[in-house]
């Protein structure tokens, strides 16, 4: 079964796709994933939309949390994972951590963006659960 996004969502996820065609346009590939982050984060800024870096994900198991180091990308609006990357090939288990981490946190919506691409479209994956 799939997760039918609200309106909200939807117009997040667009919002989302915009900046990450931005930044790509005027950067291209081949930086830092950092240096990516602060300029898609600032085009969301632009956007007037709300995120959050670098937030810590704690994990919990058997009634207790850890807090490990988990940590998502970028957290839009507390309801759209980003996580961004910029390398040759995207690993299956980037993928896997994007599920995981929608799971942990009881979120429908995130995104896996290689900014390390000939063409961005080629590098947006959006899943729903």
């Amino acid at each position: 079964m799939y997760y039918t996004l609200n309106e909200k969502e939807e117009f997040l996820c667009k919002e989302i796709v915009d900046c990450a065609f931005r930044v790509h346009k005027e950067l291209r590939g081949g930086l830092l994933e950092k240096v990516y982050e602060a300029c898609f984060c600032h085009e969301l800024m632009k956007k007037e939309i709300p995120y959050r870096r670098q937030v810590s994900l704690p994990i919990y198991y058997d009634g207790l949390y850890f807090d490990e180091g988990l940590r998502i990308d970028v957290l839009v609006d507390e309801s759209i994972i980003c996580e961004l990357k910029a390398v040759d090939t995207v690993n299956k288990l980037w993928e896997a951590q994007v599920l995981s981490h929608l799971k942990m946190t009881n979120l429908h919506v995130g995104f896996l963006i290689n900014f390390n691409t000939a063409l961005i479209k080629d590098g947006i994956r959006r899943y729903c659960v």
